[in-house]
């Protein structure tokens, strides 16, 4: 525990700093360089990254969710600065001061400085030019195998990290190896190819280093820990938001035919605290109840407000409320629809209720949030592919689940149709899993009959006179609301500290902000 605390105390003094420049590693300090001795040590600090991909989750429903048609603030009319913070997000009007678009940014590159960290403390470096991570001997106590587990598990979360920021602010800032704040204020926004380039070269590196065990074989201990197949899910993924369909196949395929991962018979099974990292789960941030500051705070963020007990032990915050148009999207057969939204009082308020579990302290479930399922995996080979016999067969796996008549080639007669129909499956598969808005992010390239601006106005539209309406403020005008998504707005602004904090560099910020 001290050694964490110790790991966690180096990358404070550093994100700390956002005002003025201090002195990063005072002499009677220990620092990075002289740290990590062992093994045992690098599995410490990795055991701390694990738990710090906590903290971003805190945010990242409210810019992915809360700005896609799956969800809505469920208080409309509320004039209270956390209502209208998270207002301003599902209406797309946020200012470049916003605090869950700081939080969720400044959280990110805390667990990016960790990892880096332990890269070079190993003596891993990552080469623009070559597009690769390089290694060297290191002072470590530590085996070549050892080392690059470690290394593999590092480089994937690190990956996971960027993936995120720059599909939800563009380019961002490359930093791949520590830095102080003097030269940290010396590095400006890199392009999106670039980070692009990173992540790739992290996720590589990670397929061909993890373990490559199949799921059945897996020990307990390493439930949770990246793998190659985790990895290799990742980047197809990536290779699918690049548009390189042909990477994304092989890399599926290979998981499909040889990791031992498959999709559960119940899908409720999935989500279920006696039944977790189970075989569909590629990969997860963990929690862990029992008042140990470790539990999940979404069961009571999640469920209705003021429903007292009758959801959950606490009450709820009713953050994530699912629109109406995503309920109405169900068949009434779906066995996903009652397992994924629940609906609570006279006024049958909805709430995700897939994502809460019981609690015996508020703020405290268990839940591990599921960053990576296999159903994905199904899902994303059946894009990879196109229209084709395959693909339905992909797609009809998890609606045969569901309880769904399978697709036919006598229905999905198109490419536009079949568009459609794996967009939607996707929609009633992960939804409130943050993968919506990513994936409509993604459309744009991969099923270009698709688009998340013309969606989002639709579900303005849709949901005007039942919900917005009653924003207070601005005006609820719905031509006026609709104006609001464009293609800028996609992106999420850079925040301003980052701007105005830096005294060497004029960061730009992104276009209409």
């Amino acid at each position: 525990m001290k050694n964490v605390i110790k790991l966690f105390a180096l990358a404070t003094i550093f994100l700390s700093s956002c005002n003025k420049n201090i002195e990063l590693y005072p002499q009677s300090n220990i620092t990075t360089e002289n740290f990590y001795n062992n093994a045992s040590d690098i599995q410490i600090a990795l055991n701390g990254c694990y738990n710090a991909l906590r903290e971003p989750l805190l945010n990242e429903w409210k810019l992915t969710e809360l700005r896609s048609d799956n969800t809505i603030m469920g208080n409309a009319g509320s004039k209270s600065v956390p209502n209208r913070d998270l207002s301003d997000l599902d209406l797309f009007i946020p200012n470049t001061s916003h605090q869950a678009v700081y939080n969720y940014w400044i959280a990110n590159y805390f667990n990016i400085r960790n990892l880096n960290v332990i890269l070079n403390s190993l003596n891993v470096n990552y080469s623009a030019t070559a597009g690769a991570l390089v290694s060297d001997s290191s002072t470590v106590k530590i085996t070549a195998a050892e080392k690059r587990a470690a290394v593999a598990e590092a480089a994937f979360i690190r990956a996971y990290h960027y993936f995120n920021l720059v599909r939800l602010y563009g380019g961002v800032f490359l930093i791949h190896e520590p830095v102080g704040p003097f030269d940290a204020i010396a590095i400006n926004r890199s392009s999106e190819a670039e980070i692009y380039k990173l992540i790739i070269a992290d996720l590589q590196y990670a397929a061909a280093n993890g373990s490559a065990v199949k799921y059945a074989s897996i020990p307990v201990t390493s439930l949770g820990k990246v793998n190659s197949w985790t990895a290799k899910a990742l980047l197809a993924k990536v290779y699918l938001t690049l548009n390189r369909k042909a990477d994304a196949v092989t890399l599926l395929t290979d998981i499909v035919a040889n990791s031992g991962y498959g999709l559960n018979a119940s899908y409720a099974d999935i989500f279920a605290t006696t039944n977790e990292m189970n075989r569909e789960v590629l990969f997860a941030v963990r929690y862990k109840a029992g008042g140990i500051g470790q539990g999940s705070p979404f069961p009571n963020f999640f469920a209705p407000e003021l429903s007292g007990t009758a959801v959950i032990n606490g009450d709820g915050s009713g953050f994530n409320t699912p629109t109406a148009d995503l309920f109405a999207k169900y068949d009434v057969l779906d066995l996903r629809r009652d397992m994924s939204i629940g609906s609570y009082g006279t006024a049958k308020m909805l709430y995700p209720k897939k994502m809460i579990s019981p609690v015996s302290i508020k703020g405290d479930g268990e839940s591990d949030w599921i960053v990576i399922r296999y159903a994905d995996v199904l899902l994303m080979l059946a894009e990879a592919q196109g229209n084709t016999a395959a693909s339905l067969t992909l797609i009809n796996q998890t609606r045969t689940r569901a309880g769904l008549p399978a697709l036919t080639a006598t229905t999905v007669t198109t490419d536009a149709i079949f568009a459609t129909e794996l967009a939607t499956e996707r929609r009633l598969e992960f939804p409130f899993e943050n993968v919506r808005w990513f994936d409509l992010l993604r459309y744009k390239t991969t099923l270009p009959t698709l688009d998340p601006v013309v969606s989002m106005k639709s579900n303005f539209s849709a949901l005007f006179t039942a919900h917005y309406s009653k924003y207070p403020s601005p005006a609820p005008n719905l031509v006026t609301i609709q104006g609001y998504v464009t293609n800028d707005k996609l992106l999420l602004p850079i925040p301003q500290r980052e701007i105005d904090n830096n005294t060497k560099l004029v960061i730009p910020q992104n276009p209409g902000y």
